[in-house]
């Protein structure tokens, strides 16, 4: 019979690309018996080998999500009654607890650096921030030393977790390989166009960007959505009259978006998330652009700069800085056949180093090695 595996998240949606598309099923493909269990109140399905079982439980406040969401779906998890079981939400470490007193083998996958993102939520007074960090920290590693594994998304997280627990493994996000992104390297585009592909906040610097680009002769494609206010201030900047704002689209239309445009953009600020000028390869931006044959212009994060000196595929740039981010950009107008070989170097590099293909090698192994001790 077939192990048997229950992959929780009480956040994310059912499809989520690194739970369901690499995750389950990367899994459910090496021949285990794979359940999402999910908190979106709609049908139960079977979809690329994984059974998706949804509770009718969907919170309507961040309270409730982190109060209630492992008591609601402790009946769910057992009654799947599976042998391994993959947790993906802070909110859900008591479920793991409970889980493992029940006798069953429990994995907690750190997809951020949970602590350093309470310091950055606008809807927690600020004053209550660091306080609340520093609590949910002594819970959590708590919990996480009994966890039979914890996977972690960068480095300097493993580093970290390794002090609570020695069973941890580093599984980054780096993205599926798709060969239908069909790149052209010979394809020189006449009217220059950065991108911005994601969610659309103040931690992606577009405010900077608008300011850079009004010395600059080109245009912004931007997609994605954000809250009203941070777009409209970004829609009251001179420069909003160089962008090309499409909203929220389909995955399959930005694949299409992208190969019209000069270059991407990941100007992410640094953070306690980001771990300062560390940075994080658990941000999965720099390598959707690699991967559709972009240059990049980027944060100088370390972990980031690494890989574009390695692979000269693309500019790094200090976040905020205007005058770095108008050079940057003005570099790759004025030097297309640089900018093209850039692209080209990035998805050789996806193809070669950052793509789930290795990734999953690491989760089978870690998989297989639970079920033996």
């Amino acid at each position: 019979m077939p192990i048997k595996v229950c992959h929780i998240t009480s956040v994310h949606q059912r499809y989520d690309t690194r739970i369901f598309h690499k995750e389950c099923t990367s899994l459910a493909n090496a021949g285990y018996d794979v359940t999402l269990l999910v908190a979106d109140g709609k049908k139960d399905e079977i979809s690329n080998g994984v059974n998706i079982v949804s509770i009718d439980y969907a919170p309507t406040s961040r309270y409730k999500r982190i109060l209630l969401s492992g008591h609601i779906m402790f009946k769910a998890a057992r009654q799947i009654d599976a042998e391994i079981y993959h947790l993906h939400d802070p909110e859900l470490l008591p479920l793991g607890k409970r889980l493992k007193r029940c006798g069953k083998k429990v994995i907690f996958d750190s997809h951020e650096n949970v602590s350093g993102q309470i310091m950055r939520k606008e809807w927690i007074p600020k004053i209550l921030r660091l306080p609340i960090s520093i609590a949910y920290t002594i819970y959590a590693n708590h919990i996480l030393k009994k966890m039979d594994y914890i996977i972690a998304v960068t480095p300097t997280m493993v580093v970290d977790l390794e002090k609570t627990n020695f069973r941890v493994e580093l599984i980054t996000n780096y993205p599926i390989i798709d060969t239908s992104q069909h790149y052209d390297k010979t394809n020189i585009h006449e009217d220059p166009i950065f991108v911005f592909a994601g969610g659309i906040s103040k931690q992606w610097c577009h405010d900077t960007i608008l300011k850079a680009l009004r010395e600059v002769n080109a245009k912004y494609l931007l997609m994605g959505w954000g809250e009203s206010s941070y777009l409209a201030d970004l829609k009251n900047d001179f420069s909003w009259k160089k962008v090309i704002f499409l909203g929220k689209v389909p995955q399959e239309e930005v694949k299409e978006q992208l190969k019209n445009c000069t270059a991407g953009l990941a100007v992410l600020e640094y953070s306690p998330n980001t771990n300062g000028k560390m940075g994080t390869l658990g941000n999965t931006k720099l390598f959707e652009y690699m991967q559709a044959g972009l240059p990049v212009i980027c944060t100088d994060f370390i972990l980031w700069k690494d890989i574009i000196d390695k692979w000269n595929c693309g500019l790094c740039v200090s976040p905020n800085n205007i005058e770095e981010l108008h050079q940057a950009m003005s570099y790759l107008i004025d030097n297309p056949s640089v900018a093209l070989e850039m692209g080209y170097n990035g998805r050789k590099a996806i193809f070669t180093e950052f793509n789930w293909g290795i990734e999953e090698k690491k989760l089978l192994s870690l998989y297989k090695n639970l079920i033996m001790y």
